[in-house]
């Protein structure tokens, strides 16, 4: 998931763009410019989305279409170590519906995002200050791709992490699960290594199992689709 643009898109197609982003982004409270904050993240991201084969963002850095044209997903984060303004997010979990048109670099994104119902009100308020971009860093190229946060809400966001398979659930809204795709040696699922991908440079290849969603108005079936695994190391901007 990356920034890039296409070359044929000209300079006036691209500030029309940034225009009709922003002007959603003024309507919306979470959305109305980044201000950089003191953050960090330490964990594991992983998604199922509507691809048919392995999602050819990672490779081509969002400059390729989703292999459906548009981009359907859930994606998973587990917060193993972090804070948000000295506030301790280790252990919360967090789970994203994002539903995207076309290709992923060129925005117009909409997210919901379900917070784990265990975090205190200030870590709830800095995850989604973190997954709006609005606290700046690793995802504040949120504040460009994201055009409208359709719901935050608090939940139970149940997360297993289970040797090759994993598995996100909240509810009746997402039911996740994903499962790594075996590599020539029994020890090592396949990997993307070395990429410049925003999430980060190791990406192991999965694919969907029971996967659904059910949510503000999608009805979404991930079953064999494509699936990824990444370890994370994300932080707010360092100070100048």
């Amino acid at each position: 998931m990356s920034m890039a643009t296409t070359e044929q898109r000209t300079e006036s197609d691209r500030i029309a763009i940034s225009q009709r982003i922003d002007q959603k982004m003024e309507n919306n409270p979470l959305r109305r410019k980044m201000r950089p904050t003191d953050w960090a993240i330490k964990g594991e991201l992983f998604l199922n989305c509507s691809c048919t084969v392995f999602c050819p963002c990672v490779v081509s850095l969002g400059a390729h279409p989703p292999t459906e044209g548009h981009c359907h997903a859930w994606m998973a984060i587990a917060i193993d170590e972090g804070h948000f303004e000295g506030e301790d997010l280790a252990g919360l979990n967090v789970g994203l519906l994002v539903d995207i048109p076309g290709r992923m670099g060129e925005g117009n994104w909409k997210v919901a995002a379900y917070v784990d119902e265990r975090a205190s009100q200030k870590a709830y308020n800095g995850i989604l200050k973190i997954f709006s971009g609005q606290a700046g860093g690793t995802t504040g190229l949120f504040t460009f791709l994201v055009s409208e946060i359709i719901g935050a809400e608090r939940e139970k966001v149940e997360i297993v992490r289970d040797g090759t398979k994993r598995g996100l659930y909240i509810g009746r809204k997402i039911a996740g699960e994903i499962e790594m795709i075996d590599g020539a040696s029994p020890d090592e699922p396949v990997t993307i290594t070395n990429s410049k991908y925003w999430m980060g440079p190791n990406i192991i290849a999965a694919k969907g199992l029971k996967s659904k969603v059910r949510d503000y108005g999608r009805v979404w079936d991930f079953g064999g689709m494509s699936a990824e695994i990444c370890a994370i190391d994300w932080a707010g901007p360092k100070p100048k």
